[in-house]
């Protein structure tokens, strides 16, 4: 005869919460949705949601009605993780594509409406780009590497996104929401994205986007160069390199690293 299972103590019940929450939408659950789905009561959930908070672990969204995981649970997984960093896990990329291109290459991610240079290697040909150095950033939507992030988002958080940066993609000399929305078909439809549009003469450039196991466009690989040497001839060459590349980094992202929520915090940790 066995015995009836014992019941679940505040800590089992705190650890499967958070993983509920951490299993959930980017923008937060509702406390009924984690109580649902974590088959205890909702007064019960909000008192294991309070202890986490009170951890560090768990957030409530601007608001208070949804919950997500919190900068610390983001920290121990980085920390608990098999594979590095975004940056560290990228650099060998970076320098290979330097290398094979002799060219300038970029490692971009995204943070918030913005896409921020996490790192770069110096090719050598003198370019000017929309980032410029380490650190650098730009609104979403200018610029190859932002484009190729901003291409392969969700459908509504890219309109939203572009409903935010538009007047800002506007004030930097870009044409209208209909010239954006057609380079972001393009994007999509081909997977890469070549940029000539004259706003840095003499300069072109080519991206693609590294995607997470979801499919979900997290940063992307760029390379920037003169006019001349992304003529047709030699972009396919460029964008396969690249894609191979990317597809490799992909495949060996952390899901929990900083880099990809936090960038500014890997920037701050190469300041120091």
């Amino acid at each position: 005869m066995s015995l009836p299972p014992e019941p679940a103590s505040s800590l089992q019940r705190a650890l499967r919460l958070l993983r509920i929450v951490a299993a959930g939408d980017a923008a937060g659950m509702r406390l009924k949705d984690i109580a649902s789905a974590a088959g205890c009561g909702q007064p019960s959930a909000h008192r294991a949601l309070r202890d986490l908070m009170a951890e560090g672990f768990v957030e409530q969204v601007a608001g208070g009605k949804r919950y997500r995981p919190a900068l610390d649970f983001f920290v121990l997984a980085a920390r608990a993780g098999q594979s590095g960093g975004l940056r560290e896990l990228a650099r060998p990329a970076l320098l290979r594509l330097s290398a094979t291109l002799s060219d300038t290459v970029f490692l971009l991610v995204r943070n918030g409406y913005d896409a921020v240079c996490l790192d770069r290697i110096e090719g050598p040909f003198p370019i000017r780009s929309f980032t410029g150095d380490i650190g650098g950033k730009v609104p979403l939507g200018l610029g190859q590497g932002s484009l190729a992030m901003l291409a392969h988002l969700p459908e509504a958080e890219r309109d939203a996104v572009i409903r935010f940066n538009m007047p800002r993609l506007l004030d930097r000399g870009f044409l209208d929401e209909a010239a954006l929305r057609g380079a972001l078909d393009r994007a999509r439809e081909q997977g890469w994205v070549n940029l000539n549009t004259g706003l840095i003469p003499g300069m072109a450039g080519v991206a693609v986007p590294v995607c997470d196991a979801d499919g979900r466009a997290v940063a992307a690989l760029s390379v920037g160069t003169l006019l001349e040497r992304l003529r047709d001839d030699r972009l396919a060459n460029v964008v396969g390199i690249l894609k191979a590349e990317a597809e490799a980094l992909g495949a060996r992202l952390n899901p929990f690293d900083m880099a990809l929520r936090y960038p500014s915090r890997s920037l701050s940790a190469i300041a120091g």
